[in-house]
């Protein structure tokens, strides 16, 4: 179909095209509906809702976080860094005899060991949220849609992305309203 077409039609402007938004009233119905357009063929789908929904990442295709593995790297770092730092100041940099104690001793830096490993997760879990979230983010296609309020309040979101190598505004928009959305809208990148 002819973009001008497209533009009367669903009232677009010269921006490009973020996807197809619908909204639905319960949770399950998101799920179902993910679950329905996936199976149509769909690969970059998005969901928002106003608190977590179970089930809606398998069901639309979100793999698991990444964030994980990157906490687990740098609490292994972390006790890494505090294990090899106790041993050089007690046993190479300043070699102190006290009490009859070896230079190095794994059971005495085990709090410090614990406390580094703490530090270092917490810094990569806040850091890599961020950075796996891109935040800050002060704008987000996805708030051109006219319901877009509704999703931190009483409405569950689907948004079919342009990006999508099978996305066509038209059949996107036939088959949100297919699997039950209301509110179905062309939004605007």
């Amino acid at each position: 179909m002819n973009l001008e077409l497209l533009k009367d039609k669903f009232g677009l402007g010269d921006d490009k095209l973020y996807g197809v938004m619908g909204a639905f009233s319960e949770p399950d119905d998101l799920v179902q509906a993910g679950r329905k357009i996936r199976e149509m063929g769909y690969t970059k789908l998005d969901a928002m809702s106003p608190f977590p929904v179970h089930g809606i990442d398998d069901a639309i295709g979100v793999p698991p976080s990444k964030l994980g593995w990157i906490v687990i790297c740098f609490t292994v770092l972390g006790a890494a860094t505090a294990l090899l730092l106790i041993w050089y100041v007690g046993a190479v940099n300043y070699r102190l005899v006290i009490g009859g104690k070896p230079f190095f001793d794994f059971s005495y830096s085990i709090p410090v060991t614990f406390e580094l490993a703490v530090l270092f997760s917490a810094f990569a879990s806040f850091i890599g949220m961020w950075a796996i979230n891109g935040l800050p983010r002060l704008y987000h296609p996805s708030f051109n849609y006219s319901q877009a309020h509704r999703a931190s309040d009483d409405r569950f979101l689907l948004v079919i992305e342009a990006d999508d190598p099978k996305f066509d505004v038209e059949k996107s928009v036939e088959h949100m309203r297919g699997v039950g959305a209301g509110d179905v809208e062309v939004v605007e990148g």
